[in-house]
């Protein structure tokens, strides 16, 4: 099978995306994804997004990791999959689509910067000196004073591979407070198994932890700062967390091509 795709890149997360509103490349299986995703053997990508039909909205979005596997919501590569449509004339500057936790509404700021709606969130909860929280997808939040410091993949595995999480993994993010605005943030994430450059739901988790637990009591627009470029998070308190919630950055195409497997 001939693959066309394109690749993208948010904040330095990176993806393989592909039109599949034809259902050509549904015959995929994970070792195929997993292969397409392997940075030596195939073409390099934290994961693979499948932009399919959808009755009443404009596309329905299909993430997995590179494992292979179906995956929970990926902001950043939600914001990709916004970017890809753009380009490809599937949708104008603004879009609804759904995703596996559900409905998102987004809008091009220009062509290589998305604004994407978030999910609701409730439900923070301290774990020692930890907040979990689901933002799309499970995240384990802690604040340091130093996270370059911290070996990543290694302190990151013993959180997502510990007894209360192996089951299902989670993943942890480490934090440092730069201003009561700005923090700097690195994320170990399940699925990929290693640090990625950035994390979309990962950054929206940090953002509301800090002002859950009140380093950003009066902010509700936060910067995250990750390796591979600065993440705008901004929300709305609600009766028991947090609504209209946004998350923002690059969404940058790198290259297209075509590859068979």
């Amino acid at each position: 099978m001939k693959i066309q795709f394109d690749k993208y890149q948010g904040a330095g997360n990176d993806f393989i995306i592909m039109d599949n509103r034809s259902g050509k490349y549904s015959s995929i299986t994970a070792s195929q994804f997993e292969k397409l995703c392997n940075r030596f053997k195939g073409i390099g990508a934290d994961g693979v997004i499948l932009i399919e039909p959808h009755d009443s909205l404009d596309f329905e979005m299909r993430y997995f990791n590179s494992d292979g596997n179906l995956s929970s919501m990926c902001g950043n590569g939600g914001r990709c999959a916004v970017a890809f449509a753009f380009r490809h004339n599937i949708i104008n500057e603004e879009t609804t689509f759904m995703a596996v936790d559900g409905l998102h509404e987004a809008n091009l700021i220009s062509e290589n910067e998305v604004r994407l709606k978030m999910q609701d969130v409730e439900g923070l909860t301290q774990n020692g000196n930890a907040v979990i929280v689901d933002t799309g997808s499970p995240h384990f939040v802690l604040l340091f004073d130093d996270i370059q410091s911290i070996d990543v993949k290694k302190e990151g595995a013993a959180i997502r591979y510990s007894e209360a999480f192996k089951e299902k993994g989670i993943n942890v993010n480490f934090i440092e407070m730069q201003s009561v605005k700005t923090y700097a943030i690195r994320t170990y994430e399940r699925g990929v198994e290693n640090e990625t450059l950035a994390c979309g739901t990962g950054a929206v988790a940090a953002a509301l932890t800090m002002h859950y637990l009140g380093n950003s009591k009066k902010d509700t627009q936060l910067m995250m700062k990750a390796c591979g470029g600065d993440l705008i998070i901004d929300f709305e308190l609600a009766k028991q967390g947090y609504k209209n919630i946004y998350l923002q950055g690059s969404s940058t195409f790198v290259f297209s091509g075509i590859i068979s497997i």
